[in-house]
């Protein structure tokens, strides 16, 4: 059918056009503000999808007015990091991807900005299904282990970290985990989200007399460490320790 609607084009060309390659589009979009604030006081998730791997990025911001910013650090990041350079980026018609501090920095490094109509969420439709699935899952995760509403950042941010490594790409039947990074991903130290933690107490000055360990729960994963991060009910803070015992049965 397209080698007639294309005038009977070489399939070695229509070949060429269908190939895709990592970084090559990126699909953005701004979901909020959520009613309640995260505990850091955020409200706004900016969702990133590379259209190959369908690898998925979070970040978390206070207002959409970050969202430049944001967006213009992770490229200029992700392009040093993997040597690789964005073609297009694909966002709906918000003020947040529609503004000069974008337009100029995509004319820059030669980025073209594909901006979809107006009430036409559709046309953005592999983030938009990316970001209901990442509530979605938050929803439930926060929901089952019964944790208080201002952890779904937490809770967005771990789903993303466990769909990019477990969720198949149909193409390529990888995940985009592996289609990134070229190796299986290493799932062995996975915990159970919500479960409860025993971690040393680093974080105060704790005297002689006074316990050197905090009961907490398990609530994410560090990319750049072997760290995880823990919230703890007694000072309401998440911290972040290597130094952590799991107890993933008793409230099973």
């Amino acid at each position: 059918l397209w080698h007639q609607r294309l005038s009977h084009l070489n399939f070695a060309t229509i070949n060429n056009l269908v190939k895709k390659i990592l970084f090559n589009l990126l699909h953005m979009d701004l979901y909020g503000p959520m009613r309640v604030q995260s505990i850091n006081g955020k409200r706004y998730v900016l969702v990133v999808v590379d259209d190959y791997s369908r690898c998925t990025w979070v970040f978390f911001l206070h207002s959409n007015d970050e969202a430049s910013e944001v967006i213009i650090f992770f490229i200029k990041k992700t392009q040093v990091n993997l040597q690789l350079q964005v073609q297009r980026v694909r966002t709906d018609n918000g003020t947040e991807f529609k503004n000069k501090t974008l337009a100029k920095f995509f004319d820059e490094v030669g980025i073209t900005q594909q901006i979809s109509a107006a009430r036409t969420p559709q046309q953005n439709g592999v983030v938009e299904r990316r970001n209901r699935t990442l509530v979605e899952a938050a929803r439930t995760l926060l929901t089952f282990a019964n944790l208080p509403s201002f952890l779904w950042a937490e809770a967005i941010t771990i789903a993303c970290f466990i769909q990019n490594r477990l969720i198949i790409h149909k193409c390529f039947d990888k995940t985009p985990y592996e289609l990134m990074n070229k190796r299986k991903p290493n799932i062995k130290f996975f915990r159970v989200f919500r479960c409860r933690c025993y971690l040393l107490n680093d974080y105060e000055d704790v005297r002689k007399l006074k316990a050197k360990g905090d009961i907490g729960v398990f609530v994410g994963y560090l990319k750049e460490s072997a760290a995880v991060r823990i919230y703890n009910k007694r000072t309401r803070k998440i911290h972040e320790s290597v130094n952590v015992n799991f107890d993933e049965i008793s409230e099973m």
